[in-house]
């Protein structure tokens, strides 16, 4: 730019001189004072239209110019072209940061040095009520008051990971993390279900222990008997039969435990067809022999479908439901099996009436040796474990289970399948005779009457 107004100054002198040689020195001047005034004319309209843009300036509406600002104006329109890829760019990487951070599992909240909210994912304003556009800027300890947070903000980087509690029992694991100048990072992790699947098998293996702990007992007991007194044959009998029984019952436990796993851990079954009615035939034949005429059983609904999975699955989970309603149904009861199709699907029940069962104890019955009454599964043999067993049975062939009970009105267990499951009844079998077959092994217990 300075080499090109040189030369215009040049030109404008020479000019002048050639015009003072000309027509005297009164010209010269006139004619340098007027090519001065041009050339500043000049450029005050580029500086003018330079200082409008700069007012609002605009990507690509960098003015142009002429002579010296062209130049400079051409080298401005590129730095502006440049900066406005940096800020694209720039844009971009926020959005992707944004949206990764929006994927994150964990709720992250970014807070500046005074502990204010500058941005939150959706995952944090669930875990803490936040709203990140209304709460922008906002202190987060005026929304948070957990006081073991607000502690824990107070306290600084080096403090540990707190623990807290919101609403509907949510249990949340805080972390604060600083990064950048000054700015800090909290991030938050829904640890409930963690915590709950920790108590559950907590439970669990207090249960297992209490549950072998009963008849191991009672088999030392009586082995100490054997072997310290001298019995007579019928009293050694008996005791060895008591042993025998409790022996039967740890080992009961055992096989359910196993079965559990092998159904948690197994690859789901082949859609094998699974003949329904010959399975419902023998159902019906295994619950009167286990029932010694004690009971009316039924059976209820033909089958036009069959359905796809393991039989030996289903004949178990089915089994359960039969021989709970026999075991928990008073002599001179009605037990009864129901089969059921439309176009949702197919299911299979097991309507009794027994004592029933109260509302709060319902959602629990699947757990693993929840009981209602545990002297009275003890004493029908159960482990507890029954419906555990048949709702993961269900679940690995799309099914759901459904209890529906009251105090008084017996109880009613339905096994569900969904329309994908079923396939049209196969061939010949109204020729199938009904499968002969020994009475079930004892049922797994039911809480208060459910196993």
């Amino acid at each position: 730019m300075r080499r090109v107004a040189r030369h215009a100054a040049a030109a404008i002198a020479a000019l002048a001189g050639i015009a003072g040689a000309l027509s005297g020195a009164a010209w010269g001047w006139g004619v340098l004072a007027a090519g001065l005034g041009a050339l500043l004319l000049h450029h005050l309209l580029h500086l003018s239209r330079l200082a409008r843009w700069l007012e609002a300036p605009a990507a690509g509406k960098v003015p142009e110019g002429t002579g010296s600002w062209s130049e400079v104006l051409t080298a401005l329109h590129r730095y502006e072209r440049a900066a406005s890829a940096r800020e694209a760019a720039l844009a971009d990487a926020l959005v992707r940061f944004r949206r990764a951070a929006q994927a994150l599992p964990d709720g992250v909240v970014i807070l500046d040095a005074e502990n204010r909210i500058e941005w939150c994912n959706t995952t944090a304003e669930m875990h803490l009520q936040l709203d990140g556009r209304a709460d922008h800027g906002q202190p987060l300890a005026n929304l948070v008051r957990e006081p073991r947070f607000v502690a824990y903000l107070a306290a600084g980087e080096d403090a540990p990971p707190v623990r807290i509690e919101r609403s509907a029992g949510r249990a949340l694991i805080l972390q604060l993390i600083p990064y950048g100048r000054q700015q800090k990072l909290l991030l938050s992790r829904d640890t409930t279900q963690a915590e709950r699947v920790e108590t559950m098998r907590r439970d669990f293996v207090a249960n297992v222990s209490h549950e072998l702990r009963t008849p191991l007992t009672v088999l030392l007991g009586f082995l100490e008997t054997v072997r310290e007194l001298d019995l007579d044959a019928q009293r050694r009998r008996d005791y060895l039969d008591m042993m025998r029984e409790q022996s039967s019952r740890m080992q009961r436990i055992i096989d359910d435990l196993l079965t559990l796993s092998v159904l948690e851990s197994a690859p789901p079954p082949a859609a094998e067809r699974v003949p329904v009615r010959p399975l419902l035939e023998r159902l019906l034949a295994d619950a009167r022999a286990l029932s010694g005429e004690r009971h009316e059983v039924s059976l209820d609904g033909s089958s036009t479908l069959d359905l796809a999975g393991s039989e030996h699955e289903l004949l178990g989970a089915f089994g359960n439901l039969v021989s709970n309603a026999i075991r928990y149904t008073p002599p001179g009861g009605k037990v009864q099996l129901l089969w059921r199709e439309s176009a949702a699907g197919a299911s299979f029940a097991v309507q009794d009436s027994g004592a029933g069962i109260a509302a709060e104890h319902i959602p629990r019955l699947t757990e693993r040796f929840y009981r209602i009454d545990r002297s009275r599964s003890r004493d029908t043999g159960g482990t507890g474990l029954g419906l555990a067993i048949v709702k993961h049975t269900l679940a690995r062939h799309q099914g759901t289970l459904e209890i529906d009970s009251r105090p008084g009105a017996g109880s009613r267990c339905t096994a569900r399948f969904p329309a994908q499951r079923t396939l049209p009844a196969g061939p010949g079998l109204d020729a199938t005779p009904p499968a002969a077959s020994p009475p079930p092994p004892p049922a797994t217990s039911r809480p208060g009457g459910r196993s």
